[in-house]
């Protein structure tokens, strides 16, 4: 048996002990320490040597993720450890810190209670931190700081004792302002992080040692020890005298919650449905004896297994021949498979009970965000993210015989990224593939060209825009059926910025029916008259169609139609077939023929695709550009030349500050012009800087580059360079 399968049966024998469970995950901006700190309390479970703790990175496993030093791919490791003479079961994600693989944080949350903020000392809070904590307390996980690279406060900026506590009080209070923003109201001052109550910890994960308040009763060591062993160049006896994992297990087992505790008020954050239900009370209990409930968080193929689903199950048992169904897909099928995942092995378990996070075998054609369960129960809620794909390449196989394997591969990597989109352009057949940024679609690529050996040919990247508006369109536009028997009177106007803002939050996209109430609800608390909330009949792309008519009784005949016709025009804009966001559509009036047959889809769609159109383009329709903010950190030498750069590629800084012999940047620049800028970026500071980006949503592109780059936009998707008029669009 090899050691980590010995490790697995160990986790096994404690899964059922829910009160001494955690589940956590390791959050972080890159290159902050995340899977360093991680390799730790896995040299202390006796999977890797205490010797390579800090080096080995043992839960970056992916070949690509070894050759860039950064993780790629959520991993998962269960642990025991003893703390106060009572084994603890810990159930591990370590999570990327790159934005570009921002979606596997996101998913990650929602298996875990609790996450560890990592920050480095020296750079402090930046704009990934913000976001993970963001994200981690959206889904009411609990968070705790653990500020790494002390010893670089002493060894390169050469601070003194007050210096370093000045620079963690800064961190700590940015932490906690973070958390009094976006911490449910009931834990706003609960989940704050505090030195003295031991839930802020200081450490090194490269030289294994770490202290906290409470650790520092039982070592004896203090701070000025710390100082005087990182001054002298002795960690090591540091870390034989205060060992990092037994103060991040302290950290742990004292300040993140069991699954006992978290369910019951994570359960109605990520659940809608009855919580007096059968399933309702299992999972606020955390029952293994009752209704399976499980949420898919990941998945991965295995290429002799076929897919494994990784999640939390909440309540209920699984176990091997269990048949389950699968929500959303509306399936049932067989588990053929039980297991743990130990960074890059699953070691089979005969069950796993409520409280834990398993990986499932042989549930085929199953997807991240499916709920899993033993009863017909609602859907758990689509994770929270506002994040969207901001960047295009088209992929060709060189080889035609390959085409079948390649659809068979991107299919395969959508499945295990939901993050990635895939798409086939119907006029040249390319396959089109949306990502987060350039970094993801090279890792895409390397997975289909390295992994899967196919050789494919890559476009240079797409940026993704948006088409909205910025008035309100004149007052009853007349749209007639191609008979000319049918007459639709409407007008667009533009979604205010708070509603539209909270409607992207919402996640609400689809179709609003009567018993909707819920919806209406939403609506109407986001600003939205009561009245219009009411008669919403459709949101897409966080833009929504109001029917404001009285007494048209056959106009609910083709209401089918006209949502679809809706679709059809915000998910391909006048100006350059781009997506819209931020309209209003207000259906005013209608006269229709009084027999059905004259007023079927030939005549419908087109009618209302048109008449929005015409809308749009009396209403100021203009393009929106995606944009992210960067983050860069540069030696002061090379400040020019990065000041250079970024001046030529449109961005606002808005902020910047000196880290001893370092600058930290922070700015605001649009996708497109961050194309090849890794690369430029890297020549102009001889490698010397590290960069991030993070999505920032959608601006308006200026005025002038407007008309150039919608001509350019059109000439790419084969149109006519020249966008229409509103009078084209006209009956």
């Amino acid at each position: 048996m090899s050691k980590r399968e010995d490790v697995a049966r160990n986790a096994e024998k404690f899964m059922n002990s829910r009160e001494h469970i955690r589940n956590i995950g390791v959050v972080a901006h890159i290159d902050h320490g995340k899977t360093t700190m991680t390799d730790n309390l896995i040299a202390a479970s006796g999977i890797i040597s205490t010797e390579l703790a800090g080096k080995q990175q043992f839960m970056d496993y992916y070949e690509l993720e070894q050759e860039r030093g950064i993780t790629i791919n959520s991993a998962n490791v269960s642990i025991v450890q003893k703390y106060q003479d009572k084994d603890h079961l810990i159930n591990i994600i370590d999570t990327p810190g790159h934005i570009d693989f921002g979606g596997e944080v996101i998913r990650a949350m929602r298996a875990v209670d609790g996450v560890i903020l990592v920050v480095d000392s020296v750079e402090g809070v930046m704009p990934q931190t913000e976001t993970v904590v963001r994200q981690a307390l959206k889904e009411n996980v609990k968070p705790c700081l653990f500020i790494n690279k002390v010893d670089r406060l002493v060894n390169e900026l050469q601070l003194t004792p007050e210096q370093m506590q000045e620079r963690f009080i800064k961190t700590i209070t940015q932490v906690n302002r973070l958390i009094d923003k976006n911490a449910p109201e009931q834990f706003k001052e609960k989940w704050k992080v505090k030195v003295e109550n031991g839930s802020v910890v200081f450490g090194s994960a490269y030289y294994n040692w770490a202290i906290s308040a409470l650790h520092m009763k039982k070592t004896g060591i203090s701070f000025k020890d710390v100082y005087n062993y990182c001054k002298n160049k002795d960690q090591k006896t540091l870390a034989e005298k205060s060992s990092l994992y037994e103060a991040i297990v302290e950290l742990v087992i004292q300040h993140l919650p069991n699954p006992l505790i978290a369910q019951r008020y994570r359960i109605p954050k990520i659940w809608t449905g009855e919580i007096e239900s059968e399933e309702g009370k299992a999972m606020l209990a955390c029952d293994p004896n009752g209704p399976l409930a499980m949420m898919v968080v990941d998945i991965s193929v295995d290429p002799h297994a076929g897919d494994v689903a990784t999640g939390r199950i909440y309540s209920g048992t699984v176990r091997k021949g269990t048949t389950v169904k699968l929500i959303g897909s509306q399936k049932e099928i067989g588990v053929q498979q039980v297991a743990l995942f130990m960074g890059p092995e699953r070691v089979q378990v005969s069950e796993i009970p409520a409280g834990n996070i398993a990986a499932l075998v042989g549930l085929k054609e199953v997807y991240a965000g499916e709920t899993i369960s033993t009863l017909k129960m609602k859907e758990f809620e689509s994770f929270m993210s506002n994040a969207e794909p901001v960047m295009t390449v088209s992929v060709e196989a060189k080889e035609a015989k390959n085409l079948p394997k390649l659809i068979e591969t991107i299919r395969q990597i959508t499945k295990e990224d939901p993050n990635i989109k895939a798409t086939i352009n119907q006029d040249t057949g390319e396959h089109l593939l949306s990502g987060m940024g350039e970094l993801h679609l090279e890792v895409t690529q390397h997975r289909i060209e390295v992994d899967h050996k196919i050789p494919v040919t890559v476009s240079a990247p797409i940026v993704v825009y948006r088409e909205t508006i910025t008035k309100e369109s004149p007052k009853k536009h007349e749209a007639k059926t191609p008979n000319k028997h049918n007459k639709f009177y409407m007008h667009v106007e533009p979604i205010p910025a708070e509603i539209l803002k909270q409607l992207n939050e919402s996640k609400i996209q689809g179709k609003i029916r009567d018993k909707d109430k819920h919806l209406v609800q939403q609506f109407i608390d986001m600003g939205i008259d009561r009245d219009e909330a009411k008669r919403i009949w459709t949101v897409n792309n966080n833009c929504y169609i109001v029917n404001a008519t009285k007494g048209i009784e056959a106009l609910f005949e083709v209401r089918e139609l006209v949502m679809q016709a809706f679709n059809d025009a915000t998910n391909q804009g006048p100006l350059s077939k781009e997506k819209c966001q931020g309209v209003k559509v207000v259906l005013t009036d209608a006269k229709l023929h009084e027999d059905a047959i004259h007023r079927g889809p030939a005549q419908v769609l087109p009618a209302i695709t048109r008449g929005i159109y015409a809308c749009m383009l009396q209403s100021d329709a203009v393009l929106l550009e995606p944009k992210q903010t960067l983050s860069i950190i540069v030696p002061e030498d090379f400040m020019g030349s990065v000041s250079k750069e970024l001046g030529a590629r449109r961005t606002q800084i808005t902020d910047m500050r000196h880290e001893g012999d370092q600058t930290i940047i922070i700015g605001k620049a649009p996708v497109k012009e961050l194309i090849g800028f890794s690369a430029a970026i890297r020549g102009a500071t001889q490698g010397r800087a590290i960069w991030t980006a993070e999505y920032a949503g959608y601006e308006m592109l200026p005025r002038e580059l407007q008309h150039n780059t919608i001509v350019d936009i059109r000439k790419r998707k084969g149109m006519d360079p020249e966008p229409k008029k509103a009078e084209f669009f006209f009956d």
